[in-house]
């Protein structure tokens, strides 16, 4: 207290603390969900069921961090949706989950095919939708909780040779809107990420030592991004250090849609 401000003075810390809470990270297996497990378990998660179409991945990344329980299925389908919500109510209250699952096909905009346009919409909004829905009615009953999405930059500009994807990331931003709006007044607060390029497993395989430089100097930070810098961002939405955040998007991109985009000279 000071003279001019008598306002309380929460734990800052301790509002990072998910001690007790039960969670699910969809897409748990590897990279930026295998990270994010990782987080909420130093954070304290009771539970956190560990989702992924991989039964290999879903097992060893629930093993190593000591909470978590596998959960195998494919989160693009109803049915497989409803089993997961059966499951995780098993847990007790579901007080939130992230939602990582997403994947890029690179094709000229001209040669995108009809299954390539579903395939996009399917592993980066459908199942957005579902698990929204199933998780979501659980998290309503039991008296709200966190929605954590990660959608990416190629949502917000133009995604050159990927632009079935960039559609779908940014359908997913608006539907994390919606979800915010909608379900605000239950309780359950829903926000996304936009992650610009990150050093997933699959994109290592894919750069060169060549391609990598090149990315690290177009960031302001001179780095590529880690699967960890997600994880992060996904532990603070999370959190109840973010409880006055919803229905926003934020960029995890090193800085890089902050530049001007056109030359001084």
């Amino acid at each position: 207290m000071t003279a001019s401000d008598d306002s309380q003075v929460p734990d800052f810390p301790g509002r990072l603390r998910l001690d007790g809470r039960n969670y699910v990270v969809v897409g748990a297996g590897q990279g930026m969900g295998r990270q994010t497990c990782h987080a909420l378990a130093q954070a304290g998660a009771a539970q956190i069921l560990c989702v992924d179409i991989d039964d290999q991945r879903a097992r060893e990344v629930a093993e190593e961090i000591g909470v978590g329980m596998p959960w195998v299925g494919d989160a693009t389908r109803r049915d497989e949706v409803v089993r997961l919500a059966q499951d995780a109510s098993r847990l007790g209250p579901v007080d939130g989950f992230v939602d990582i699952i997403g994947i890029a096909h690179w094709d000229g905009i001209l040669d995108i095919s009809d299954d390539t346009w579903d395939r996009a919409f399917d592993m980066c909004l459908r199942h957005a939708y579902l698990v929204s829905q199933e998780l979501g009615r659980l998290m309503m009953t039991g008296g709200g909780g966190t929605m954590v999405f990660i959608s990416s930059v190629s949502g917000l500009t133009a995604a050159p040779n990927h632009a079935a994807y960039g559609a779908a990331k940014a359908g997913l931003m608006a539907w994390v809107q919606s979800l915010a709006v909608e379900l605000g007044p239950s309780g359950i607060r829903a926000n996304a990420i936009a992650p610009g390029t990150i050093l997933t497993p699959r994109m290592l395989e894919r750069f060169t030592d060549v391609e990598l430089e090149q990315n690290n100097q177009v960031s302001p930070v001179k780095r590529i991004g880690e699967t960890s810098d997600v994880a992060g961002a996904a532990l603070f939405l999370t959190s109840d250090l973010s409880s006055f955040i919803t229905g926003r998007t934020l960029i995890v991109d090193g800085g890089v849609s902050a530049k001007f985009p056109y030359s001084t000279l």
